[in-house]
């Protein structure tokens, strides 16, 4: 049987259409991912937290969509030169995304450089880097909490409380409630906006305060124990509120008074972490502003495989920009079952 060249033709481009169709599609259908995850710290205890539910959510989406996730996480213990090799290590292993919760947030244009020129999209968390930084490239997103919503809801919490009970705020009856602040990092973006906008709140709400004396302890539980130590010395019987900016130093700052036996007074934090709400719990502090953590952890994961799987983000997850993701936030007050209603 003769067959003429043009049929020839014909089916040598068929062939060859169906051969690049199948490889399309083998290309698409992903079977796994790897994620390249470093912290600035693994001992700090908000990202510990946070961490372990990230591990969580991981291996739901791997049941959920049949992909397997694999996470290599790495500490930087608070060095960015540490940081950036990993990044370096991450994108020579082949990691389809990078999750950097990076050491120095004014610091990120070389993990940036690095990314950009290897076409690895980087999912920043918990700590922003400038906006300069984050308009370089459509392949880098943030998620985090807003700072000023966090310091709002601080101070509300006790806005509210003085509000129907000034006496559980103002414990002396002086008309004044004396106050110290715990700060976090000097450089830290969070920490100067949650120290500016809770103590702001606590005047917009009509508490009456006055400032004792403040310290940074660097989110630190030893260093603001060391702090408190001194002023319940420096200022004895005078301290009514402690405001921290985290939970870690709220936990430092009651250490120091479970050390004097002192009970009354009142401390507030931030964070929302496992020991900071057993202290809720115990009725040792007073309350904290909570990052909804499953949620937060669930953006983590879905935001990177979609960038991993060439997918456009989640509607679930609304960037704002399309860039940044931020996860909502509640007030947990503590004290009593009483109080929790109220705040309800």
């Amino acid at each position: 049987m003769k067959v003429s060249g043009k049929k020839i033709l014909l089916l040598a481009g068929l062939c060859i259409c169906l051969a690049g169709c199948t490889g399309t599609q083998r290309e698409t259908q992903r079977t796994s991912i790897r994620i390249g995850i470093s912290l600035y710290r693994g001992d700090d205890t908000f990202i510990n937290n946070l961490r372990s539910v990230v591990e969580e959510k991981a291996k739901e989406y791997e049941r959920e969509n049949h992909i397997k996730v694999t996470l290599d996480i790495q500490d930087a213990k608070g060095s960015q030169n540490t940081q950036n090799n990993q990044v370096e290590r991450f994108i020579s292993l082949g990691c389809d995304v990078l999750c950097i919760n990076p050491v120095d947030r004014m610091d990120a244009s070389v993990i940036i450089d690095q990314a950009m020129t290897a076409g690895v999209p980087v999912v920043f968390f918990n700590r922003q880097p400038v906006e300069e930084d984050m308009n370089r490239w459509d392949q880098l997103y943030y998620i985090g909490v807003d700072a000023k919503e966090t310091a709002v809801l601080q101070g509300q919490m006790v806005v509210d409380l003085y509000k129907k009970h000034p006496e559980k705020v103002d414990l002396n009856g002086d008309g004044v409630v004396s106050y110290v602040l715990l700060e976090g990092e000097s450089s830290h973006q969070d920490s100067l906006i949650r120290t500016e906008w809770s103590i702001q709140t606590l005047k917009n709400g009509g508490v009456p305060i006055e400032k004792i004396t403040g310290g940074i302890a660097n989110w630190e539980r030893s260093q603001a124990s060391a702090l408190m130590e001194q002023w319940l010395s420096a200022y004895p019987g005078t301290i009514e509120l402690v405001v921290s900016n985290n939970d870690d130093m709220a936990l430092g700052a009651i250490d120091a008074l479970d050390r004097e036996r002192i009970t009354n007074v009142n401390v507030i934090g931030i964070d929302g972490t496992t020991p900071g709400l057993e202290a809720l719990e115990s009725g040792k502090l007073l309350g904290t502003v909570s990052a909804n953590k499953e949620l937060y952890a669930s953006a983590v994961i879905e935001l990177a495989a979609s960038c991993a799987m060439g997918k456009e983000p989640s509607e679930e997850y609304p960037l704002t920009d399309g860039v940044y993701f931020w996860t909502p936030q509640e007030i947990l007050i503590g004290e009593s079952e009483q109080l929790n209603k109220e705040f309800q």
